[in-house]
């Protein structure tokens, strides 16, 4: 696998022939000063150019990077293209194991591209990007809470949680399991778990995307309470992680409660959770509940 130093140096060759091209920006984690490095990182990388066109489904451009072993031209796969002739990006993975995001935008969306906190300048043949400040991660720091968002978030949690349940009575593996992995779990459980390991850090870290970083700044029981919420197709392991994610929601809750001064949605919890009970143990034939 080729080093960083040597990814860099190839891109850095190719915008400097290209007259084209009159910056080079590198975004995403390699960008991120307080993001641990390792080997299968990509390449964000955005060239500023004056003209979008010439990079517009141009296959001689990857080939220029290595052997690709799959390539994805995001604005080639909907119709209309969604960048509106202003972008056109190559994401390509490299059979090495080396991964570029190569993208290409016109002059009028320079600053939103720049505008990105991870933004390290690789190149600037005109001054363009003298503004642009040190990176840094402050783009992507937790957001404390109002209130009204906290209750929306415990409202939805347990609004949700009798869907599971009535989806594993009727037997309906694929809709419990998306109830359970996307709405309980990936929306309301992440989003109280990020606001509680931002009140633990001071809301002065990062948790890292799909809260990949969560885990050096919690306790041990609660990220091994987590492991348990994931569960397979067995619907007794899917009832068991739906009470376990009830059980670290109203943990984490109830601690952001505290540290907020807000209110813990308490009865709403007892209400929902007797009727998860109560709903596992109703016979499939049952007529009433």
């Amino acid at each position: 696998m080729r080093n960083e130093k040597e990814i860099l140096d190839l891109i850095l060759d190719f915008a400097r022939k290209d007259s084209n091209i009159r910056a080079v920006v590198m975004n995403g984690s390699r960008a991120n000063p307080n993001a641990s490095k390792d080997i299968f990182q990509d390449f964000d990388v955005a060239c500023l150019v004056k003209d979008v066109k010439p990079y517009i489904k141009n296959r001689g451009i990857p080939s220029q990077f290595g052997e690709i072993l799959i390539l994805q031209e995001p604005e080639d796969m909907q119709e209309p293209s969604p960048g509106n002739g202003e972008t056109y990006a190559y994401l390509m993975q490299f059979k090495d194991g080396s991964r570029i995001d190569l993208s290409f935008h016109s002059p009028e969306i320079y600053k939103s591209v720049v505008a990105d906190s991870l933004t390290v300048v690789l190149l600037d043949k005109d001054g363009l990007l003298r503004h642009v400040p040190l990176s840094s991660d402050k783009d992507y720091l937790p957001k404390l809470p109002t209130d009204k968002q906290f209750q929306d978030c415990c409202n939805e949690f347990w609004w949700v949680s009798p869907y599971v349940a009535k989806g594993l009575w009727r037997g309906e593996l694929t809709y419990a399991r998306h109830m359970m992995d996307m709405v309980i779990r990936e929306e309301q459980l992440m989003k109280m778990l990020t606001w509680y390991f931002g009140a633990k850090t001071g809301f002065k870290k990062s948790p890292g995307k799909l809260g990949k970083y969560i885990k050096a700044d919690i306790e041990a029981e609660i990220w091994t309470e987590l492991e348990n919420v994931y569960c397979d197709a067995d619907f007794e392991n899917i009832w068991r992680s739906l009470f376990t994610a009830g059980s670290l929601f109203r943990r984490l809750a109830k601690a952001v409660a505290v540290h907020f001064g807000y209110q813990y949605p308490q009865r709403d919890d007892d209400n929902v959770s007797e009727f998860l009970n109560r709903i596992k143990e109703l016979p499939r034939d049952a007529k009433e509940i």
